[in-house]
């Protein structure tokens, strides 16, 4: 098994089950090292539903600085901060006094509709849906050039709902920000989350991977559990994925330095 780079606690308000028991079904599972991403809090009153507030940010981290122990697996302490217009002037600083291994950079937001909420779904029905994604785009690519994060999440998060336009338009709409992630020396996830959702797929699809292994951009995995039950989730169809755009090895992360190891 690979590291499991992508998972949730209860402070993020949509999570089941306490780090022990993510730690144990990875241990169970032979996985080598996780890491806990909960979504960064946020004193702008950005998307407060979905993160721990400012004051539980210590009961975070010694949360998760607790499950650092000599029994395997490994378990890193990581967040994933999400892209809004203004967002580096408070991730900035408060990232950078963090002890984090890996910084998650995502994308739920398009202005103030949620693009990936179920709650909000109905509005894909009245948006220009290529233009949607074109603008998802471009702020990914500005994510990126922030220098904030070490990995984007879920690169086509988009298509949850199975809303996408013609894969022509998503290949050319995807080439600069890739450029930009790949200039920015960042990774990308392969997320299986997107098997538990309306669309079935992994994030990415197996063209953008494709797009990602042209430029070199380096990879690891997440499951992006939720609860302790889905870490590790099928990642033998992300290897599967990863080997048939060309990859041999992945990434792993310690203090957001990468360290290359092989596909198993």
């Amino acid at each position: 098994m690979v590291p499991d780079y992508h998972i949730h606690t209860p402070l993020c308000r949509h999570a089941e089950g306490n780090p022990a028991e993510f730690k144990t079904q990875a241990r169970r599972l032979g996985i080598p090292e996780i890491a806990f991403t909960d979504h960064v809090p946020n004193p702008d009153g950005y998307d407060p539903r979905c993160r721990m507030s400012m004051e539980e940010w210590p009961t975070y981290r010694n949360l998760i600085l607790d499950q650092q122990t000599v029994e395997p697996p490994q378990v890193l302490f990581g967040v994933e901060a999400d892209y809004y217009e203004g967002c580096e002037r408070f991730l900035r600083p408060s990232l950078s006094n963090q002890p984090l291994d890996l910084v998650i950079g995502s994308i739920h937001y398009l202005g103030t509709w949620g693009f990936d909420n179920p709650e909000e779904r109905q509005v894909w029905d009245t948006v220009d849906v290529t233009g949607a994604w074109q603008k998802y785009f471009e702020l990914l690519g500005r994510f990126a050039e922030s220098r904030l994060i070490d990995v984007i999440g879920h690169l086509d998060l988009p298509k949850k709902f199975g809303y996408r336009p013609p894969e022509h338009a998503i290949r050319d709409m995807a080439h600069p920000a890739l450029d930009r992630i790949a200039q920015a020396g960042l990774a990308i996830e392969i997320n299986t989350s997107g098997l538990r959702k309306p669309v079935r797929e992994i994030y990415p699809s197996a063209m953008l991977l494709a797009l990602a292994r042209e430029r070199d951009i380096p990879i690891c995995f997440g499951s992006d559990a939720h609860k302790p039950e889905e870490v590790g989730d099928r990642f033998e169809e992300s290897l599967k994925l990863a080997r048939e755009a060309g990859y041999t090895q992945a990434v792993r992360f310690s203090a957001h330095q990468k360290t290359v190891y092989p596909l198993p």
